[in-house]
């Protein structure tokens, strides 16, 4: 800390907190770049010339060093920040011109040195009890992929594939293929292919469903609601549901369905399979999934939302709306890489 002292003035009157006071003011160093030059030095030993070799990652004659890579990474990744502003923010800040080669060049790097961490990320899923899975809408040269996420409070995968369903899900990339524990998903039809492992579902999206059922009047739709919120605040609080208990639970939730206003017949014929309906397709899925939906209260561990690999692919989503879409496949690949990479539990 550098310490300036100031001539004391003397006057007649000096106000009592002034004297003997300090004041501080923090604020930033000028930022400016290390240069390291690396020399090789040349002997000659019994007649032949000996020569050292540079450092491995010494490979130009001028070159950024791995803190500009890591920043530039940083800067891109995780911050959003397009190319262009990369570039101007370095040149503000210590006054070199740094080209948008530069950074895809670490990045690419970037992408590389991440193997290894990505490798043994989905080790780490493929042996987890609980696991969320998702998928969102990714533009890449101009055409909608799909980013795809398993994740957990500890580890984070994304991969990026051309489709949506399962074809994706049983790719190389995927960790649900090879999966055994307890996964959270929506109601995508492409999860239900596979049976392998156990299935929970996301009941953030069921209370979005039965709210605008209600909105519309339907009274099972409140009941229901109800039920699971009521049910979600007890479990959070107690011990999962076993047994007896457990059974009554299932019991009120299987009444509430049955309770449900029974479908007008056809008008055209008065009988007949009646016209599907959003609310009706709700209380089919909540019928067949039964399992599925009540697992958060039965299963330690099992969560009532898939909220965490919401969380885990909403910073996509920012980084498309900062830069329009990817301009290539290997950006796309090498952002999910690092990205899940940094990404961070819950």
């Amino acid at each position: 800390m550098e310490i300036i002292k100031r001539p004391l003035i003397w006057c007649k009157k000096l106000p009592n907190k002034a004297v003997g006071s300090k004041r501080q003011v923090f604020d930033l160093p000028q930022p400016k770049l290390e240069v390291t030059e690396h020399q090789i030095g040349e002997i000659e030993c019994c007649g032949c010339a000996q020569q050292g070799e540079y450092p491995p990652e010494i490979r130009a004659g001028m070159q950024y060093g791995a803190g500009v890579c890591a920043l530039v990474t940083k800067l891109s990744v995780e911050h959003k920040m397009p190319l262009e502003q990369i570039c101007c923010l370095f040149a503000d800040l210590y006054g070199y011109e740094l080209n948008s080669e530069t950074v895809e060049t670490a990045l690419e790097e970037g992408y590389e040195l991440a193997c290894p961490l990505e490798e043994s990320i989905v080790e780490q899923l493929k042996q987890a009890e609980v696991v969320h899975f998702d998928e969102t809408g990714l533009r890449i040269e101009g055409k909608l992929q799909w980013l795809y996420t398993a994740s957990n409070a500890w580890y984070t995968h994304l991969f990026v594939h051309e489709k949506r369903g399962e074809a994706a899900l049983r790719s190389e990339a995927s960790v649900l293929k090879a999966f055994r524990g307890y996964a959270v998903h929506d109601c995508l039809a492409s999860y239900f292919k596979f049976s392998e492992f156990r299935h929970v579902l996301c009941n953030a999206h069921f209370e979005r469903a039965l709210q605008g059922s209600i909105e519309t009047g339907s009274q099972w739709a409140r009941e229901i609601q109800t039920f699971l919120l009521g049910l979600y605040k007890y479990a959070s609080h107690s011990p999962p549901l076993q047994g007896q208990a457990a059974e009554e639970k299932r019991q009120k939730y299987r009444d509430i369905l049955a309770k449900a206003e029974k479908p007008p017949p056809d008008p055209k014929t008065g009988k007949g399979r009646p016209k599907s309906t959003p609310g009706r397709n709700l209380l089919r899925r909540l019928k067949e999934h039964e399992n599925a939906v009540l697992a958060f209260a039965s299963v330690e561990g099992v969560p009532f939302t898939s909220n965490q690999a919401e969380h885990n692919l909403r910073p996509v989503k920012v980084k498309q709306k900062v830069r329009g879409c990817f301009r290539t496949q290997q950006g796309a690949k090498g952002y999910a890489r690092l990205q899940a990479g940094i990404s961070k539990g819950r």
